[in-house]
C-alpha cells in the first residue's frame, strides 16, 4: 500500500499547475530530481529487504463481535482461530540504528463461529459459522532492543472472502430474515484493517495482540469499491508523508505516532463504512466483525 500511495502522490505533484509554471522551472527541476531520487531509493531499499525475506507462520485465537446496523436481533458472541502463511522482512531504518521497519505479507484462513464460543446465550441470538480467507499486507516500525528482540506497532490491510452460514432457526424480524437469505452459505467479498503490537522474543518466536475490523459486503460493486479504496490509499499516502517527517525530526517517537495515526485513520474510515460499505458512495451497510486477537508467529 505504501508504494502505491507514493506513486499516487508522485503523479499528483507531477501534474499540478505549479509544475508547469515557467517562472519556477529551475526550482521545479530540483524538486522533481529530489523526489525522483527519494522515490528510487525507497524502491531499492524495499527490493533489497524483500530479497532477504523469511517464511513465517502465524497462529491466532480471538473473540469476535458481529453486527450490521440494520439487523435488529443481536448476533451471538463468536470466537475465532486463524492461520497465516507468508513472508517477513526487516531492515534498520535510516532514521536511527535502533528503529527497524518490518513487513509481513501473507495469505490467511480463519474460522469464526458461535460453536467455538461455547454456544449462544439466548435462543433469539443469531448464530453463525463462518469461514474466511484472503490476503494481508502488514507493516510497522519497531524498537530494536537487542539482536533478536524488538517491539513493533503494526498496521494491516486485507482483502477477504467470507462464507457465512447462519443457523437453521427462523429469525424473528422479517428484515433480519432477508439479510440471512442474502448472505447465507455464499462467499462474499470484503476488506479489513488490523492494528496492534508484536513483541519478538527470539529470532524464531514473536507474540502479538491486536484489534481487527472486518467488513463483508452484500454485493461487490466494483467501481464504488474502487473509488472508496482510492480515497483510503490516498489518505494513507498523505499520512505516510507526515509520519516520515516525524521520523526525521524525532525517530524515537515515530513508531508510536505511526500506530496512533494509522489506527485513527483506519478506525475513522471503517466507522464511516458501517452505514455505507463503499463510503462515501451510496451503498448498503456491511456485516462487520470486530475481533480481538492474540497469537504467536514463527519466523524461520
Amino acid at each position: 500500500m505504501k508504494q502505491f500511495s507514493i506513486a499516487i502522490l508522485y503523479l499528483i505533484i507531477l501534474f499540478t499547475p505549479f509544475q508547469i509554471s515557467a517562472q519556477d522551472s529551475t526550482e521545479t527541476s530540483e524538486e522533481e530530481w529530489e523526489w525522483d531520487e527519494e522515490w528510487k531509493l525507497e524502491w531499492e531499499e524495499e527490493w533489497t529487504a524483500w530479497s532477504n525475506k523469511k517464511p513465517s507462520l502465524s497462529l491466532n485465537y480471538g473473540f469476535s463481535d458481529i453486527s450490521r446496523t440494520d439487523v435488529e436481533a443481536p448476533f451471538s458472541d463468536n470466537n475465532l482461530i486463524e492461520l497465516k502463511l507468508g513472508y517477513t522482512y526487516k531492515k534498520i531504518t535510516k532514521y536511527a540504528d535502533n528503529i527497524e521497519k518490518s513487513t509481513f505479507n501473507y495469505g490467511f484462513l480463519n474460522r469464526n463461529s458461535t460453536e467455538l464460543a461455547g454456544g449462544s446465550g439466548t435462543s433469539s441470538d443469531i448464530e453463525t459459522e463462518n469461514w474466511q480467507f484472503g490476503l494481508g499486507w502488514s507493516g510497522g516500525y519497531g524498537y530494536k532492543i537487542s539482536e533478536s528482540a524488538s517491539i513493533t506497532p503494526y498496521y494491516t490491510s486485507s482483502l477477504t472472502w467470507t462464507n457465512l452460514d447462519f443457523a437453521d432457526h427462523s429469525l424473528v424480524y422479517p428484515e433480519d430474515e432477508r439479510i440471512k437469505e442474502l448472505y447465507d452459505e455464499t462467499f462474499r467479498f470484503g476488506s479489513s484493517y488490523e492494528t496492534g503490537v508484536r513483541i519478538q522474543a527470539t529470532n524464531l518466536i514473536s507474540l502479538e495482540g491486536g484489534y481487527e475490523r472486518s467488513i463483508v459486503f452484500e454485493r461487490h460493486l466494483f467501481w464504488k469499491w474502487a473509488g472508496s479504496g482510492i480515497i483510503e490509499i490516498a489518505s494513507h499516502g498523505l499520512l505516510d508523508v507526515f509520519i516520515k517527517e516525524v521520523f526525521k525530526s524525532s525517530p524515537s517517537a515515530g513508531p508510536i505516532v505511526f500506530l496512533l495515526l494509522k489506527t485513527a485513520l483506519g478506525y475513522g474510515l471503517y466507522e464511516l463504512r458501517q452505514d455505507k460499505m463503499n463510503w462515501p458512495f451510496p451503498s448498503a451497510p456491511p456485516i462487520a466483525m470486530d475481533n480481538i486477537k492474540f497469537g504467536v508467529t514463527l519466523t524461520f
